[in-house]
């Protein structure tokens, strides 16, 4: 692999449109908050976004609106270096738009109205193959449509490009799609459905984890927020890594960052143990900020936070 590696992300571009609220209000229920916020976000874009700012040379495929969103979005995708050739823009049509409320607990609920991200379609895929085929990993989620995702990972399985699926939001998969996969990356919620082991603790994580590998996924990633990661491969018995502890002010993109610097790391040729312990710093100081890719750190602020905890530490 490569310092610089290839990754190209195949997913949605909203924009977020956040609410600072004391807590989250229960049905018709009308509360003040405290702060409200436009932030560029989606989790393609959140992913790639964190690949490209720890290094990785960064292509996106995906689809905006004809409106000020989708300029706004592209102009921040360009900022941070990531190639936006096979972004489409969709005429008579809105750029992804995400609700999002986050508490003082630094717990959120979102609702997400797709618009462009619906668009995006197989025929997209094959127009940027070469984007795929070339790259060194691929990064898919699940806002967009589904023929869409596996037409990606179909190409990139078949020309050997790591796959690294993110399946959220979490919806039922093809038969033998998780076969081609390389790094599943879930939550609880997301495994639990998946496997239909309803994940409470580290034991039923791993449970969880060894059903999905029998669907043919070479490694398992089951975040757990402030439980940390159970990382599970077929050859080897579960690991788990426990989370770093920092004050969280918003979590709304750790799980998107964790997945482009994960995706970054095991492109440069790391360890598996190591790109956990690399995504997971990336994850934590992401959770200190408030917004999507406003929060998302670079590879200076990186380095920067582990001396900071390491120092503590000692």
């Amino acid at each position: 692999m490569s310092p610089s590696p290839k990754i190209t992300v195949v997913g949605s571009i909203n924009m977020d449109l956040v609410f600072r609220t004391p807590r989250i209000p229960v049905t018709g229920e009308t509360i003040t908050g405290h702060q409200f916020v436009q932030i560029a976000g989606g989790k393609g874009a959140n992913q790639a976004v964190a690949a490209a700012r720890q290094g990785a040379k960064t292509t996106m495929i995906a689809c905006v609106g004809d409106d000020a969103y989708g300029q706004q979005s592209l102009h921040g995708l360009q900022a941070d270096q990531i190639k936006t050739d096979h972004i489409s823009i969709i005429a008579d049509c809105a750029t992804g738009v995400a609700g999002i409320m986050v508490d003082d607990r630094a717990q959120n609920i979102i609702v997400i109205a797709p618009g462009a991200n619906a668009k995006l379609s197989p025929q997209h895929i094959e127009q940027a193959r070469s984007a795929i085929t070339e790259a060194d990993l691929l990064i898919c989620q699940c806002e967009t449509p589904l023929d869409t995702v596996e037409a990606a990972i179909h190409l990139a399985h078949a020309h050997g490009v790591k796959v690294v699926f993110n399946p959220a939001p979490v919806i039922e998969l093809p038969v033998g799609l998780l076969g081609k996969i390389d790094y599943l990356v879930v939550n609880e919620t997301e495994a639990g459905q998946l496997s239909q082991i309803p994940v409470t603790d580290l034991s039923s994580a791993q449970s969880a984890s060894r059903q999905l590998l029998s669907q043919g996924v070479r490694c398992v990633l089951l975040t757990m927020g402030e439980h940390g990661v159970c990382a599970t491969k077929a050859t080897q018995p579960s690991e788990h890594f426990p989370a770093l502890k920092v004050k969280a002010i918003d979590t709304t993109a750790a799980g998107d960052t964790f997945v482009g610097a994960f995706a970054h790391a095991i492109g440069q040729g790391l360890a598996l143990h190591a790109a956990i312990e690399e995504a997971q710093y990336c994850a934590a100081l992401t959770v200190t900020k408030l917004g999507a890719q406003s929060s998302i750190p670079n590879r200076t602020e990186l380095e920067h936070f582990k001396a900071a905890q390491n120092n503590q530490s000692r």
